[in-house]
């Protein structure tokens, strides 16, 4: 199992950008798939984005606006959040899974490693 760390949360005004970072230990972090999930208040966790080798898959509500990516050699993952909405309001996770031939996870059960959460506010 890997232990995953986000940071880069914090308030932003709409139309503004914030990028989250998250740092895996371990040495096989190139691995995995890696994703980020987002769940807001009263509501359900939601799938965002996920990556795996260089293939990247995007949840509709963020396409064109956020952009997963990684540094292996930094044992990171990003998620760059451009034009950012009051309903991108959430705690924001990252979570590391298998890789699988053929397709880029999408569901929690997909992803056995979860962060703690970082908390992005857009305010409108």
């Amino acid at each position: 199992q890997v232990q995953l760390v986000e940071s880069g949360g914090g308030l932003v005004q709409a139309g503004g950008s914030l990028r989250l970072s998250c740092e895996a230990s371990g040495r096989t972090f190139s691995s995995y798939a890696m994703g980020w999930f987002r769940q807001a208040p009263g509501k359900e966790r939601d799938f965002v984005a996920s990556i795996s080798w260089s293939r990247t898959y995007y949840a509709d509500s963020v396409k064109g606006r956020f952009t997963i990516s990684r540094d292996n050699a930094k044992n990171t993952v990003y998620l760059q959040m451009n034009s950012l909405k009051p309903e991108d309001t959430a705690v924001y996770y990252c979570a590391a899974g298998l890789t699988v031939t053929g397709r880029v996870p999408r569901e929690d059960f997909e992803f056995g490693s979860w962060g703690q959460g970082t908390q992005v506010t857009v305010s409108s």
